[in-house]
């Protein structure tokens, strides 16, 4: 068995570093989920059917290259910056380029030459985002072995993600808006194809910035041991103990459907602010009632997995914000549904069910690398991840390419200005009860799959620091 350091004893420097990453890939990413979808509908003029096609076939590719970066990343001997940090800020640059051209109009050109240059600028962000984040998933591993403090780590990398979202989030629906007049005379807000370049310009530069702070303040701790490193990689070894690691399987799952509801969620609810209440400004308010409980709960979260556990607490959460998102649903048989105002109140009481999760998952993840450790007796960071982040696109895939196929479904046209009332009416729907189903198998899959309980947990890491010392 490889004899691995150990060594812990982070500081608030590491933390802030560490979060930044997030923060610097959320900046862009968050652009993805809010904006994308709308860009290419309203401003490029792409059917909602090709953008279901180009999403599907982004993660084919995907499938390709994530498992083929996280393959060469482990195969490779650690530099002198580490194994992790040169590769997060080395694609950091491309990743800013790329995400500034997802959402740049080049004037003048055809429909058909709009989805081919989103087919390019869209799968190369992917590209380059992977290139970024199975690193920085995989670094926190190596910053500390210590498990309260890699908890610590995943809430401060969810700080910085929510963060990170802000802008997109909050700033900009009030931005990226101009009104018009419509044939009938009355005003609407339409979506301003140049103020959201514009401002995806300014938040592609400050993504650079924040991955090179973050390069400089981060330190990878946890290093392999020299056998490991003078050891053969082999890439269908490690997906075979990978399949045959249970709680790193449903956790892949349960991650998929977390980034898929936030994702569905973050996108329906534009289209929700400003087709069905006509307050598209008001879409801003849905993050500050999404992140506030996080800050709310965030002091707390470390005596609760002490006492608790991870995946105790979790479940409890994940429980609660299925029970809420299925009221939310209900409630649009009733006239409190005209309400954008309760309809926030409860995405406020969703988000402090989902928190718990939000919070912790990254330090879940670390976990079941763990589990991997004790498996095959090696450290692959990088290819768990990547596995693990290919869910997460496909996740992420099925809310990229099921809010526009389902906008389809029920006739909406992003050549509109004013959707007819029937759309409208069966929008609601289309917002609460596709995330209530959401949750519920999210929560199944938490409850009955993921098995690394907090005693499960206590008798893992003994075992594995046995084998380390071996």
């Amino acid at each position: 068995m490889a004899n691995i350091q150990q060594t812990h004893g982070i500081r608030a420097v590491d933390k802030i570093g560490y979060a930044l990453g997030d923060l610097g890939g959320i900046l862009t990413f968050s652009l993805v989920s809010s904006f994308l979808t709308m860009f290419y509908t309203d401003i490029l003029g792409i059917s909602t059917a090709s953008i279901t096609v180009l999403m599907l076939i982004a993660r084919i590719w995907d499938a390709v290259n994530d498992p083929m970066w996280g393959a060469f990343i482990d195969s490779r001997k650690p530099t002198r910056y580490g194994r992790f940090r040169p590769y997060i800020f080395g694609a950091s640059i491309p990743l800013a380029i790329g995400a500034f051209l997802m959402f740049f109009k080049i004037p003048g050109l055809s429909t058909t030459q709009y989805l081919i240059f989103a087919y390019v600028t869209y799968i190369f962000y992917g590209m380059m985002y992977t290139g970024v984040n199975i690193p920085y998933g995989s670094l926190a591993s190596v910053i500390t072995d210590d498990g309260i403090e890699r908890s610590s780590l995943s809430m401060w990398r969810s700080v910085g993600a929510g963060i990170g979202g802000l802008p997109a989030q909050i700033l900009m629906p009030l931005l990226v808006y101009s009104t018009v007049v419509t044939a009938d005379g009355t005003t609407a807000k339409v979506l301003d194809g140049n103020k959201l370049s514009l401002a995806v310009g300014c938040l592609s530069v400050l993504t650079v910035i924040c991955f090179a702070i973050h390069f400089k303040l981060t330190k990878e701790r946890v290093t392999i041991s020299q056998k490991q490193q003078e050891s053969r990689y082999n890439l269908l070894r490690s997906m075979k103990m990978l399949l045959k690691n249970k709680p790193f399987l449903a956790l892949c799952g349960v991650s998929m459907l977390l980034i898929c509801f936030q994702m569905y969620t973050q996108t329906v609810y534009n289209y929700l602010f400003k087709n069905y209440y006509e307050q598209p400004g008001l879409y801003s308010i849905v993050t500050v009632c999404t992140y506030l409980p996080m800050a709310m709960f965030l002091p707390v979260m470390g005596k609760l997995v002490r006492r608790f556990g991870k995946k105790e607490i979790c479940t409890v959460g994940i429980a609660f914000a299925t029970v809420v998102n299925i009221l939310m649903y209900l409630i649009g048989f009733t006239s409190l549904s005209q309400s954008p105002y309760l309809f926030l109140v409860l995405v406020f009481f969703s988000g402090a069910g989902q928190t718990f999760l939000v919070l912790e998952v990254w330090a879940m993840v670390m976990d079941v690398i763990d589990y991997h450790e004790l498996l095959s007796g090696r450290r692959e960071e990088s290819t768990s991840y990547s596995f693990y982040s290919f869910m997460r696109k496909l996740g992420q895939t099925a809310a990229g390419a099921g809010v526009p196929a389902l906008l389809g479904a029920i006739g909406y046209d992003g050549t509109k200005a004013v959707q007819a009332p029937e759309v409208i009416e069966k929008l609601y729907g289309t917002a609460t009860l596709v995330p209530a189903i959401i949750l519920l198998c999210m929560l199944l899959l938490l409850a009955f799959g993921y098995r690394l309980s907090k005693r499960a947990l206590e008798t893992m890491q003994a075992d594995l620091q046995k084998a380390r010392e071996e």
